[in-house]
């Protein structure tokens, strides 16, 4: 099986060099480069074309949202998954939007790290505890008027794209909605449809592209 390639971007020493370490015991990850900081980082990815960075936020120089949108834009098939200290809302959001796949803190353990690096490598998105809650709480704010809504969105097919985004399956959105899981999954067809999304990780994305993912 061919290893999933990742490049390590910390420019906290100590973090970078154990990240590398502990991703080395993982049989189908391998560490192709490691960064110090986002331009550092653009250049591994230009120079390797990982599967997945694993990306600090907060670094000298180019900073990691800003590095993250480039690689995305750049290298489209390298996957970002942020992993920082930091849980803030609006750190949060700038990863996302910028076309971050992952989240998490970096109190996460190695299966936790390892997860979250294979999702992304399978372009899925996965999100920590924390910072999933921080969403969930952004994604039960005020939809935008039906007026402002993109690509002609209802209000409810808003309110479960801002479910999804909050990490919610199914049969939690249908609980949240009082509704079943097959109007559940009606609407997730319709708003699939209508934005050209093909997936959830997609369907994140998108939410926090357009600011559907916060109140």
């Amino acid at each position: 099986m061919t290893p999933i390639r990742v490049v390590v971007a910390d420019d906290q020493t100590a973090v970078r060099e154990g990240l590398v370490v502990l991703l080395d015991l993982v049989d189908d990850i391998a560490v192709v480069g490691a960064a110090a900081d986002g331009d550092e980082a653009l250049r591994l990815v230009a120079e390797h074309v990982p599967d997945v960075v694993l990306m600090d936020l907060r670094m000298p120089h180019t900073n990691g949202v800003t590095a993250t949108e480039r690689i995305r834009t750049d290298h489209p098939h390298t996957q970002v998954v942020v992993l920082t200290t930091y849980a803030e809302d609006a750190d949060i959001l700038a990863a996302l939007r910028a076309g971050a796949l992952g989240y998490l803190t970096k109190d996460a353990g190695r299966v936790q790290i390892a997860q979250a690096v294979r999702a992304a490598a399978s372009g899925q998105s996965v999100l920590d505890a924390q910072v999933r809650q921080r969403l969930l709480e952004a994604a039960s704010g005020t939809v935008a008027a039906p007026e402002r809504l993109p690509d002609n969105l209802t209000a409810r097919e808003v309110e479960v794209l801002q479910l999804i985004a909050g990490g919610l399956s199914n049969r939690e959105i249908a609980r949240r909605l009082f509704v079943s899981e097959a109007t559940v999954k009606s609407h997730i067809n319709r708003l699939f449809a209508k934005t050209g999304v093909r997936d959830r990780a997609q369907a994140v994305q998108y939410a926090y592209r357009h600011g559907l993912g916060e109140s």
